[in-house]
């Protein structure tokens, strides 16, 4: 356990995260200060009234004064402020770098740039068919620090790249990078190789690795070691039989994926993720098997939200990134028509990796928001483009047969419209319902 007694702690940014930090620092005697660049930063009103609060803007006499300082993720390193205050070295940390130095039990590290929602939830819920106390947060859910009010038996992390990059303790007993595809290139004006570093952190002190046989970039910078356990489509430790249709696990079948609620090729291979962790963590077989057989899925991660006269609307307002929609367009097969929505924020992506996913005739799509004539290009002749997601739909209502599948699968962050993905994906099944 780390001693910050006596010290100057500097918290910045404040919402569900930036409270739990705030928590952390007064249950050790520590009375921290918090800054928030936002004028009204949400939580506000929570705040204990002896921890002092400035927001509109940074503090640069708080920074300058600070022993450590804990920034958000939500905030580059890059920032004049924090690159100041590194230059006359003071301490940066994020949340899971204080949870790092204070877990005692087994953590399970789980990071990419799709899929490890659906992943860290059912590495959860095998822990809990095993009966075993687990803490499942971090990016998803609960904040890390939260989780160390229980006496868990194990610790199941989603971790973005921005919280790896202020991580130095983590050890985890078993880490993965799921994949990696463009994401966030407004934070990495490098590129990818950028990003990639910051999310190949998660490797650094863990004993197991999780790798994707099909994507060279998630092995461990060095390459693959003898930590490394592979899965993939087709080939790897962990795979999937598309002719048999099961997942096997070192030349073993052990489910049909038949028996198990989630679909797509891209859930059967975070199955296989779910499990290589769960096994490398000592979870029993029978439990995670039991737990695949029921887990439902996300919301908001392809979710059938409305299925009427043989049409299904499918919300994965989720895919906030390039990959995310191509991992739901991977394999697809509609026997009408695909109508899909495309929109909002690209983030500075590339988006013609889509490209060769939209080449059949039965697609139409339907581009809104703020990055439409961009994504417009990717097939103008089949493509419509409408200011909201709500005119997308009602165009696409009016032309609806059995057998079409309405998919929201934006490649785009939703903030230029939406609050959150989360909203844009409940207004889009509001609409469904609505319109089919």
């Amino acid at each position: 356990m780390a001693d910050y007694q006596g010290k100057k702690v500097v918290i910045i940014g404040l919402g569900i995260t930036g409270l739990s930090c705030v928590d952390f620092f007064l249950s050790r005697g520590v009375i921290p200060k918090v800054i928030d660049t936002r004028a009204a930063p949400p939580g506000m009103e929570r705040l204990p009234p002896e921890v002092a609060c400035h927001s509109g803007s940074f503090q640069p006499q708080w920074l300058a004064e600070a022993d450590l300082i804990v920034a958000s993720p939500g905030i580059a390193l890059a920032t004049p402020e924090l690159q100041t205050a590194a230059d006359n070295g003071i301490e940066i940390v994020g949340d899971i770098e204080l949870f790092c130095r204070e877990a005692k039990a087994p953590i399970v590290a789980i990071t990419g740039s799709n899929g490890k929602s659906t992943v860290t939830s059912l590495v959860g819920e095998m822990a809990k068919a095993a009966g075993l106390s687990v803490g499942v947060g971090g990016n998803i859910g609960i904040p890390a620090l939260s989780l160390l009010k229980a006496n868990h038996q194990l610790y199941v992390l989603e971790l973005s790249s921005f919280q790896l990059e202020t991580t130095n303790s983590l050890q985890a007993t078993v880490a993965t990078v799921i994949n990696l595809s463009e994401d966030h290139m407004d934070r990495y004006p490098h590129g990818l190789q950028q990003y990639r570093a910051a999310k190949l952190r998660i490797y650094n002190q863990a004993k197991y690795c999780i790798v994707n046989q099909q994507d060279a970039l998630t092995l461990p910078a060095t390459g693959a070691d003898q930590r490394c356990i592979s899965f993939g489509v087709g080939q790897g430790d962990y795979f999937f039989d598309q002719q048999q249709r099961q997942l096997v696990v070192h030349g073993q079948p052990i489910l049909a994926v038949s028996d198990m609620l989630l679909s797509g090729q891209h859930n059967y291979t975070n199955a296989l993720v779910a499990l290589a962790l769960a096994d490398a963590v000592g979870i029993p077989r029978k439990a995670s098997i039991e737990a695949l057989k029921h887990y439902p899925g996300l919301a908001h991660r392809f979710q059938l939200v409305h299925f009427n006269h043989g049409v299904r609307w499918i919300n994965d307002s989720k895919a906030t990134n390039v990959g995310s929609t191509e991992a739901a367009l991977q394999g697809l097969k509609v026997e009408g028509t695909l109508f899909l929505l495309l929109g909002g924020d690209g983030k500075s992506a590339d988006f013609s990796a889509l490209k060769k996913y939209l080449v059949a005739d039965n697609i139409r799509i339907y581009c809104f928001g703020r990055d439409r004539a961009q994504l417009a290009e990717l097939r103008p002749e089949i493509t419509q483009q409408t200011e909201t997601m709500e005119q997308s739909m009602q165009l696409i209502a009016k032309q609806l047969h059995s057998g079409d599948m309405v998919l929201l699968s934006p490649a785009c962050a939703s903030l230029d419209q939406f609050k959150s993905f989360e909203h844009r994906g409940h207004e889009f099944a509001r609409l469904a319902k609505e319109l089919g």
